[in-house]
C-alpha cells in the first residue's frame, strides 16, 4: 500500500522548541515532503529547518506579478499550484530581479533591497546602493531629473525641446528607466564567497555592478555595444 503524502502545519509560536530537533530527524522529514509547497513552508520555520531541506530537489518556484499596494505575493510551483505568502517588504516596491533564490526590490526613490522570500520573518534584508546621478545619466535615453525627492521624466516634443516640468515616474514604470534586471553572482548571505550584483539598466548600452555589502555606489561597465543590453546571465 502506497504511503500518504506528509501533511503538516507550522505553529510559529513553537518554532524555538522544534528547532532543537536532531538534524538527522529534520533531514528524514525533508526527504518525504510531498511538494515544493510543503518544502517552502518547512524552510520558512527557522534556520535549522531551512538547512535540512534544499530546494534543489523540488521544481522551481516562479514569482508571479504582484500589486505594489499589497504585501501578498504568489509563487507558481511547477508542476503543482500557486503558493501565496505575506511579505510586508514588497509593499510599495516593484521586483527588478530574481537571482540565487533572492528577490531584488526597487521603490520610487530607486533604493534597492535584496530579500529572501523563504528565509522567515527575521531574515536579513540586504541593501544595495541607490541609483546615483552617474547611473541616472546612462540608464535611459530619456531626460530624467530628481525634484523634491521624486524622479521626474521630461519628454521631448517633435522639435526636440525638453518639457521643463515633466511628470513623476510611477512605480510600475521604474524598471523602464532605471534597474530593469539585477543578477547576483552568489547568494548575498554566502559566508565563503563575495557576492557581486550586476544590473541591466532601463535602456542603455552600459551596465552597472557593485560588491554587495562592500561598495557604497554602483560602478559603470562600458560594454562597447552598439545596442542596448538585453539580458545579463551569470
Amino acid at each position: 500500500m502506497a504511503s500518504s503524502p506528509v501533511k503538516f502545519s507550522l505553529d510559529l509560536c513553537d518554532i524555538k522548541q522544534r528547532s532543537g530537533l536532531p538534524e538527522d530527524l529534520l533531514e528524514s522529514i525533508g526527504q518525504i515532503l510531498a511538494s515544493g509547497h510543503d518544502a517552502a513552508s518547512f524552510r520558512s520555520a527557522c534556520s535549522p529547518w531551512r538547512a535540512a531541506v534544499p530546494f534543489a530537489t523540488f521544481g522551481p518556484l516562479l514569482l508571479l506579478p504582484f500589486d505594489p499596494d499589497s504585501d501578498r505575493v504568489a509563487f507558481y510551483c511547477i508542476p503543482e499550484k500557486v503558493l501565496s505568502k505575506t511579505l510586508p517588504d514588497v509593499h510599495g516596491k516593484v521586483a527588478c530581479g530574481s537571482s540565487c533564490g533572492w528577490l531584488a526590490l526597487m521603490d520610487e526613490a530607486v533604493s534597492v533591497m535584496l530579500l529572501n522570500p523563504f528565509a522567515g520573518a527575521r531574515a536579513p534584508r540586504v541593501e544595495l546602493p541607490p541609483a546615483g546621478e552617474h547611473v541616472e545619466a546612462v540608464s535611459s535615453s530619456k531626460h530624467v531629473s530628481r525634484v523634491y525627492g521624486l524622479w521626474v521624466l521630461h519628454p521631448t516634443n517633435d522639435y526636440g525641446d525638453v518639457d521643463a516640468v515633466g511628470r513623476a515616474i510611477k512605480l510600475e514604470d521604474m524598471r523602464d528607466v532605471f534597474f530593469r534586471e539585477i543578477v547576483l553572482s552568489t547568494p548575498p548571505d554566502a559566508a565563503d564567497r563575495e557576492c557581486v550584483a550586476m544590473a541591466m539598466l532601463g535602456c542603455s548600452t552600459e551596465a552597472v555592478f557593485c560588491r554587495v555589502g562592500v561598495d557604497s555606489a554602483w560602478t559603470l561597465l562600458d560594454t562597447k555595444l552598439e545596442f542596448s543590453v538585453g539580458s545579463i546571465v551569470h
